[in-house]
């Protein structure tokens, strides 16, 4: 045990072990209150969210600003417009919690010191990995729209009736809700309450849980119910072709995560070092920040595509929301 938390020892009982790359071993002592403050911030987030001025208000004017005119009212004429319509509304989508949750895992593995090339270096790798993950799923979803798109339930645009769920809100539900549940899972491992799924396969594939993070973000799309990237859907679904669907969703997904690459690789890079050195001195605080990431992200994910969901289209009573919301 260390002054800052407890730790799981190897059969030898000479140190705490890293199963994975999201469970290092190093675990805090109040894992309880941890899971309890970041359940109930995930709780909070689905209270305050308003989907209107994420994608409205935030998505629709960087997507106008990145493609130069109205991305809505304008139709997308040819490949080359598809492919920067997708692109653009990608980046547009950038800042959702579950992104947000990817990147809070993959920041603990900024522990590298040295110079500052060296470090860039260490950070680009599991986003590498990630990306693989990610790229896997977009493009194999893209090819089945391009193929089967116009049969599938996001192609439809059926208006929701009160106490009714239609074929995009049932996949929406199933799929963040799937999504939810196993970011609240990773979380629980990484802070030891539960195993870490990946202790085998990390023997050998040290880079598996970074890929299944991608796997996660990827998955992103076959739920999402984002005005404009329905408007990609169809677009895709309508050409009949499997390999413009998977360009364009490969690009959709990479968009959706260049800005907090960015954004993740300044912080990591562009700090002299002091937040590996902060990260470094003591890895319960890594493990903090994964579980923390991970469960906030996941009771969010679950709470509003499920729950609130439900209150929405008023087949359970009521859920809390702000006056905004």
């Amino acid at each position: 045990m260390t002054r800052s938390g407890t730790n799981r020892l190897d059969h030898r009982g000479s140190g705490p072990v890293a199963t994975s790359t999201l469970v290092n071993g190093h675990f805090p002592r109040r894992r309880g209150l941890i899971i309890l403050l970041s359940a109930l911030g995930g709780f909070l987030l689905t209270v305050v969210w308003s989907a209107h001025f994420v994608d409205s208000v935030i998505g629709d004017s960087v997507a106008n600003t990145i493609l130069g005119h109205d991305a809505k009212g304008e139709p997308i004429t040819g490949v080359l417009a598809g492919v920067a319509f997708a692109f653009a509304t990608g980046v547009a989508g950038t800042f959702t919690a579950c992104n947000i949750a990817a990147f809070g895992a993959v920041a603990p593995l900024l522990g590298s010191t040295g110079s500052r090339w060296s470090r860039v270096k260490a950070s680009l790798k599991p986003l590498g990995w990630l990306a693989v993950g990610m790229i896997s799923v977009s493009a194999l979803y893209g090819a089945l729209v391009g193929f089967f798109g116009t049969r599938m339930p996001q192609f439809s645009t059926a208006q929701t009736v009160a106490g009714t769920l239609n074929g995009r809100s049932i996949q929406s539900l199933v799929v963040f809700g799937v999504i939810g549940l196993v970011m609240v899972y990773l979380g629980l491992a990484s802070l030891g309450v539960v195993k870490d799924p990946f202790r085998k396969i990390s023997q050998r594939r040290p880079n598996a849980p970074m890929v299944f993070m991608g796997v996660l973000i990827g998955g992103f799309l076959i739920g999402r119910p984002f005005g404009l990237f329905r408007k990609m859907f169809r677009d895709a679904a309508e050409s009949g072709n499997p390999l413009y669907g998977a360009a364009a969703f490969t690009l959709q997904s990479v968009g959706n995560i260049v800005v907090m690459a960015l954004l993740f690789l300044a912080l990591a890079h562009f700090t002299g070092g002091r937040l590996q050195r902060w990260l470094t001195e003591n890895p319960t605080r890594a493990t903090v920040i994964t579980a923390a990431a991970l469960i906030v992200a996941g009771v969010f994910t679950f709470l509003y595509w499920d729950i609130r969901l439900l209150a929405r289209r008023e087949i359970i009573p009521w859920y809390p929301t702000a006056p905004w919301a």
